[in-house]
C-alpha cells in the first residue's frame, strides 16, 4: 500500500518513477514490465469523438440597456441554448453550446469545429434574437469572453463498440466518417484500448485532477449511463487554457461531431491498481455490432486491432492525379486535406483517405479482421492514439516538473 502523500513526496524529491501508459505497455510487450515497487504513477490518455461535450459561455453582445433578454443565439451559425441566467438588460448572454450542435445551413460545421475556432483565437460571429423579435449581430473572441468552460457529460469511455454493415445498402451513422458501405466492405471502431484511463483503472474517483484538451481540469462524477462494466466520466476544464491541437470537429455520416483528448494520472497505490495496469490490447474485448444498432452484436474481437498499425498516413505526391474533385478532401473528417495537401496537425489518423483515394496516393496500415468468411478492412478509426499518447506525455512531464499535483 502507498498513499497519495507518499507519492507526491517522492515526486518532490525527484525519486518518483512515472511512466506513460504507452511506455508501460511496451515494457510488458518486451517481457520486462516494471514491478509494483518500480512504478509510482502511470499517465493514461484517450482521444476520440465525445458527443457528451458541452461548453458554457458568457458573451457580450451589446451595451447594457440595448435589449432586455435573448431568446436565441448562434455562434458562426451554430445554435446554442440561452441561459439559464437571463442577464436582463445587461447586454450579455449566458449560453450552453452542445458539441453536437450543427449549423442548419452547413451540417458539416458544428460545435466541435466551432470550439476549435474559438480556442484558435478566431473572431466568432454572434447573432441574437431578442424576446422582442429584434436581431442583434456582433463578434467576440475567446479573450473577450467572460467565461468559457467545457463540461463533458459522458467522456473517456472504458471501451466502446466496433461496427460493420452486413446489409446490401450503405448506412449513414455517427459511427463512421461517411455512410458505411454494405456487404462487409469495412469496419469502423472507437476507443484507445490499453492507453485508456478507465481501462487501466475503472475506479477513477470524483475530484481526480486531469488534463482535458491540454488544460488542467478534474473529474466531476461518473458520466451519464455509466455502469461498472462500461464506465465513463463527467469531466470539466477551462476552455481558455486548452490547446487547439487536442479538440475539434469530426465529420460523420450524420454531420459534424466533436472530439476531445483526456489524460489522467493513475497513482499506483496498491497491488490491485498495479494488476489492472498490466492489461494489454489483446486482452481487452471489443464487440463488433451491426451499424444499424448496438443491440445487434455480430462477433467479438479485441483492441489488438490497434497493434502493428500506423498512426498517420504517408502521402505519395507522385501518385496524385490532381483530380478535379478530390475524394479525399471531400471525406476527410477533420478537413486535414486541402488543396491536395495534408495538414498533419489536423490529421486524426482515421484511415478513410487510405481506402477512398481513387489513385491510392495515401498509404497507412490500418489492419483488418476476419468475420463470417470475409476479410474486413478497418476503414475508419474514430479515436486517435497519437493524440492520446501525446497528452499523456505532457502530463508525465508536468508531474515530474511539479506543475501538476497528483
Amino acid at each position: 500500500m502507498r498513499t497519495i502523500a507518499e507519492i507526491n513526496e517522492k515526486i518532490a524529491s525527484g525519486k518518483a518513477n512515472v511512466f506513460t501508459a504507452d511506455e508501460f505497455k511496451q515494457a510488458i510487450r518486451d517481457g520486462n514490465p516494471p514491478s509494483f515497487d518500480e512504478v509510482d504513477v502511470v499517465t493514461c490518455g484517450t482521444c476520440g469523438i465525445m458527443s457528451g461535450t458541452a461548453a458554457i459561455f458568457n458573451v457580450v453582445v451589446a451595451e447594457g440597456g440595448v435589449f432586455k433578454r435573448a431568446k436565441s443565439i448562434t455562434l458562426n451559425g451554430v445554435p446554442a441554448n440561452v441561459g439559464p441566467c437571463p442577464n436582463e438588460w445587461l447586454g450579455s448572454v449566458d449560453l450552453i453550446l452542445h458539441g453536437t450542435s450543427k449549423d442548419p445551413n452547413n451540417p458539416q460545421y458544428g460545435g466541435g469545429f466551432l470550439l476549435n475556432d474559438i480556442v484558435s483565437g478566431k473572431e466568432i460571429t454572434l447573432k441574437v434574437e431578442t424576446i422582442d423579435g429584434d436581431i442583434i449581430e456582433s463578434t467576440t473572441t475567446l479573450e473577450e469572453m467572460g467565461k468559457a468552460q467545457i463540461i463533458g457529460s459522458r467522456m473517456a469511455f472504458k471501451n466502446y463498440t466496433a461496427f460493420l454493415n452486413p446489409s446490401n445498402e450503405a448506412v449513414s451513422s455517427i459511427f463512421c466518417g461517411i455512410p458505411l458501405e454494405g456487404n462487409y466492405e469495412g469496419l469502423t471502431f472507437s476507443g484507445c484500448g490499453d492507453l485508456n484511463p478507465l481501462q487501466n483503472n475503472p475506479n477513477i474517483q470524483p475530484g481526480t485532477s486531469i488534463l482535458l484538451n491540454g488544460a488542467k481540469g478534474f473529474v466531476l462524477s461518473n458520466g451519464t449511463k455509466s455502469t461498472p462494466e462500461k464506465p465513463n466520466l463527467m469531466l470539466t476544464g477551462d476552455l481558455k487554457d486548452m490547446d487547439v491541437g487536442y479538440l475539434g470537429g469530426f465529420k460523420t455520416g450524420e454531420g459534424a461531431e466533436v472530439f476531445d483528448t483526456v489524460a489522467i494520472p493513475i497513482p499506483v497505490l496498491n497491488e490491485e491498481i498495479y494488476n489492472n495496469l498490466l492489461i494489454t490490447n489483446d486482452k481487452i474485448p471489443l464487440t463488433v455490432a451491426d451499424i444499424k444498432g448496438r443491440h445487434l452484436p455480430i462477433t467479438e474481437t479485441t483492441y489488438a486491432l490497434w497493434d502493428n498499425t500506423e498512426a498517420r498516413p504517408r502521402i505519395n505526391s507522385t501518385k496524385c492525379s490532381k483530380c478535379d474533385t478530390c475524394s479525399v478532401e471531400d471525406i476527410c473528417p477533420t478537413n486535414a486535406f486541402k488543396d491536395k495537401r495534408l495538414d498533419i496537425t489536423k490529421c486524426f489518423g482515421c484511415g478513410l483517405c487510405v481506402h477512398y483515394c481513387k489513385k491510392s496516393s495515401c498509404k497507412m496500415e490500418t489492419g483488418s479482421i476476419d468475420i463470417d468468411n470475409h476479410n474486413v478492412p478497418i476503414i475508419c478509426r474514430q479515436s486517435d492514439r497519437l493524440r492520446a499518447n501525446k497528452l499523456a506525455n505532457k502530463l508525465k512531464k508536468m508531474i515530474l516538473n511539479e506543475e501538476f499535483k497528483i
